[in-house]
């Protein structure tokens, strides 16, 4: 690979709908097309001049309902051209991320200039599962499958299992997980009310259309709660066996799209684009499956290491809240491999809130929260600042970008 600057010029979402919410019933393909339309739009790029699309996602189930190739499927609604190539790829939460990474490296290589990473799921829309049905069953019960019932894998213990078991190890309490999920939402409504999360940044409006009447406008995220409470979240029952998770300190079963448009720095210049960010080092990872709440921080080490920077130099930082557990697990190893003070890393920390509050449109997050971090960057005028996500079976996406 050559030095090639890798930017990021674009960079939108949807708002994210709570299961059974506003966007229960779009096809995620649909969504994946929006964004993908929106974020070449912004800065006025045709569809022809993208080279390659990658298109991450996560809940195979509900792509199956439009059979097969959902990246190629949702170009081709968004307009592009017949021959535009696509790679679709699923690598659980880390898709979108996954998918960036593969247009950062191409990019990287001088095999394209401008490359789009797209993440979109519906979790709402997944479908009930009927194996066996094809072959009839001679005698007995049909039993139907739920996929998204403990979000587990057969051959393994329950992620919410395994992540409130590796928190007690750390010595993370559930009362230290309630309350960082309420630190979320209040995050959140902070930064709301301060017009941080407002359409034309990283938010755009959806369209859903009405059996009667005309379609109504989706503008804002569904899930953030304004009455969270920790006496509320201290009587919510653990789930899934495990020990410190409950329904209140995970992110709810949502719905929405991500994309990020990325140029070569000549071909930035060429089109007089001003980027959003230049990204340093974009990583994956992996590790023993029941450790996936320490992912997200191993991830974080390794991309600093490619960057050759050090988390002191981070002014802001992003882990996906798959669970409390996540952030509050991987920002006490943080600590102790690097030596920087506890409650400093929680203070720039998902400084906006985070899934717990957002939502968690599986496949499309990662890309949630690098343009999270981005956008906050920007406003504070610039900065470097680095995301990681955990996936499943404990696999991890790192990036480090510079405003």
């Amino acid at each position: 690979m050559n030095e090639r600057d890798v930017l990021i010029v674009s960079a939108v979402r949807t708002p994210f709908s709570r299961f059974g919410g506003a966007l229960r019933d779009f096809p995620s393909i649909k969504l994946g097309a929006i964004v993908m339309k929106e974020v070449i739009e912004r800065v006025e790029v045709k569809p022809i001049e993208v080279d390659e699309t990658y298109y991450g996602l996560s809940m195979i189930a509900e792509a199956s309902l439009e059979t097969d190739v959902p990246g190629r499927q949702a170009t081709l609604l968004a307009g592009f051209p017949s021959h535009h190539l696509s790679l679709t790829l699923n690598r659980a939460c880390c898709s979108s991320l996954s998918a960036l990474r593969l247009g950062y490296n191409a990019i990287k290589a001088g095999q394209v200039d401008i490359a789009l990473a797209v993440g979109s799921d519906n979790m709402s829309r997944t479908p009930i599962l009927a194996p066996g049905i094809r072959w009839g069953s001679r005698l007995g019960n049909v039993v139907l499958k739920d996929p998204l019932f403990e979000l587990g894998y057969p051959a393994f213990a329950p992620v919410a299992k395994d992540a409130g078991e590796v928190a007690v190890e750390f010595g993370i309490t559930r009362d230290e997980q309630d309350q960082w999920a309420l630190e979320s939402h209040l995050r959140y409504f902070k930064a709301f009310q301060e017009g941080k999360f407002r359409i034309g940044e990283e938010l755009m409006a959806i369209e859903i259309p009405q059996k009667d009447g005309p379609p109504i406008l989706f503008t804002a995220d569904e899930s953030p709660r304004a009455d969270v409470t920790l006496e509320k979240l201290s009587k919510l029952p653990t789930v899934y066996g495990s020990p410190t998770v409950t329904a209140g300190n995970a992110p709810g079963l949502s719905t929405g799209a991500t994309a990020i448009l990325l140029m070569s720095r000549e071909k930035a210049e060429e089109k007089g684009l001003k980027p959003l960010a230049n990204i340093l080092s974009s990583i994956a990872s992996a590790a023993e499956p029941r450790y996936i709440a320490s992912i997200p921080a191993l991830t974080i080490l390794k991309a600093l290491e490619k960057a050759g920077k050090n988390l002191k130099e981070m002014n802001l930082i992003e882990i996906n809240e798959a669970f409390a557990a996540m952030p509050l697990v991987s920002i006490k190893i943080l600590s102790r491999e690097t030596g920087e003070n506890i409650e400093n890393l929680r203070k720039k920390t998902n400084v906006n809130g985070g899934a717990i509050a957002i939502g968690h449109p599986v496949g499309a997050s990662a890309l949630r929260i690098t343009m999270t971090l981005v956008y906050e960057l920007m406003r504070r005028g610039g900065g470097i600042g680095v995301a990681a996500i955990c996936g499943g079976l404990a696999q991890g996406e790192g990036i480090v970008l510079k405003v």
